[in-house]
């Protein structure tokens, strides 16, 4: 039988990336093994965003080395494969398939020449692909959210950023196939969906047919799905109906997430992030004049190591530290007021682990945000209820279950860790 181990490291686009990457590979005649002693091909897939990931990357390679004595074959995925490329090889000779993000729909041919013999075998496509990664099969491993990528690379450039080097150019599939694949999530027993890009509200529909705000309002309706989320949106791109689209549809979460990286005018230009102080508060205005209360999160850096580390007024690295700390300290108090609303308040809280040391079950509300709470018994995973917060710290709620929770299709649960698949006439994409 052929085995396969996977490791993922980065962001949710990484983790649902392997989600396709699994379902191609069982798809191919592969079965997952959760230890990679167990498995005749391991791949790692990996994340350029964090300091030194090549290293990181490299380093756990030669972890694995003691195993190639066994016949086992090595795969490095995403965006350090991306960006090392055919390099790796020479890092790491027992390494035989090098394939970037951009790559995964070419990975059963690479899979039948890695079958055959071949040693050095590359996916590397460059920016000019329009392409993306839409396969029959995803193993949907969250147990109570279905994700759904309807946005691939990045134009953006900032100067900070590799994701545009190691992701390719920005392509979208049509709202059709996102419509297909969340109707099939919905049917699998999912409640809640979402959507993601590295600038998901830079979506654009190959078939001209929906907005971003359009199909957000499009999946909000689909039947059986309580809750919709998206991430990461880009300043740029914000527009007002997002935010309109949020208070029309219920089932639209009332929390964005848009990164603001500076707050000042002249650091984003220098940043490359195509908009100014002014351009991002307007839209701050826009989501807090909602009718719904639209819960907030952002990124600041604060000092990084990057090229605007070469500005002409780049400050010691103890500046840096003591902005940070006043940074953290500042969001820790916006965040205990913002919290403390909640007090006394009943909350709709979707269950996501079970209980923890102190008996507490952990779950999300529709704002984003963790809620521990006590209830007399253990509600299972993915299902809802309603809590009376109690309690309210910086970073997260604690409360009282006042309802029995209301269970999802048993199927949400069941279809952890299997392969699930969508109509081939669903896929259709740009």
């Amino acid at each position: 039988m052929k085995t396969f181990y996977i490791e993922t490291f980065g962001c949710q686009m990484n983790a649902h990336d392997s989600e396709k990457v699994v379902g191609t590979l069982v798809r191919e005649g592969y079965a997952q093994v959760p230890d990679e002693a167990d498995a005749g091909l391991i791949l790692y897939n990996t994340c350029s965003i964090r300091d030194k990931a090549e290293q990181k990357v490299f380093h756990r390679l030669n972890e694995y080395k003691k195993l190639q004595g066994e016949g086992k074959k090595f795969a490095v995925l995403g965006c350090v494969a991306q960006q090392e490329g055919e390099k790796i090889f020479d890092k790491a000779p027992y390494v035989s398939m090098v394939v970037g993000s951009s790559s995964y729909r070419n990975l059963p041919s690479m899979l039948a020449r890695l079958e055959a013999g071949e040693t050095r075998i590359t996916g590397l496509d460059d920016r000019q692909t329009e392409e993306t990664f839409d396969t029959e099969f995803t193993a949907r491993t969250n147990p109570h959210r279905g994700y759904i990528t309807i946005i691939e690379g990045c134009d953006k450039f900032c100067s900070y950023c590799v994701v545009p080097y190691t992701r390719g150019k920005e392509r979208s599939r049509t709202s059709a196939s996102v419509l297909a694949e969340a109707q099939m999530i919905a049917q699998q027993g999912f409640t809640e969906i979402q959507l993601l890009g590295q600038n998901v509200n830079s979506y654009r529909d190959p078939s001209n047919k929906r907005t971003f705000a359009e199909l957000l309002l499009a999946v909000g309706e689909v039947q059986g799905i309580k809750r919709v989320r998206f991430t990461t949106s880009h300043p740029r791109h914000f527009t007002r109906d997002i935010v309109q689209a949020i208070d029309a549809m219920p089932a639209l979460c009332d929390h964005i997430h848009l990164p603001v990286q500076s707050g000042s005018s002249d650091v984003l230009k220098a940043m490359q992030r195509e908009y100014t102080r002014d351009w991002y508060l307007e839209r701050i205005a826009w989501t807090k004049a909602a009718r719904r209360d639209i819960s907030l999160t952002s990124d600041i850096i604060v000092g990084p190591n990057t090229p605007a580390i070469h500005m002409h007024d780049s400050i010691p690295e103890e500046v840096k530290i003591e902005r940070l700390a006043i940074l953290n300290a500042r969001q820790r108090e916006i965040q205990r007021t913002n919290y403390a609303r909640h007090l006394d308040q009943t909350l709709e809280v979707m269950v996501e682990h079970g209980a923890n040391s102190r008996g507490q079950i952990t779950g999300r509300s529709t704002q984003n945000k963790t809620v521990n709470f006590s209830c007399e018994t253990t509600p299972p995973i993915g299902s809802y209820v309603n809590v009376r917060i109690t309690q309210v710290f910086p970073s997260s709620l604690v409360g009282e279950a006042i309802s029995a929770p209301t269970s999802p299709s048993s199927n949400a649960v069941a279809q952890a860790m299997l392969n699930t698949r969508f109509e081939p006439a669903a896929l259709t994409n740009s």
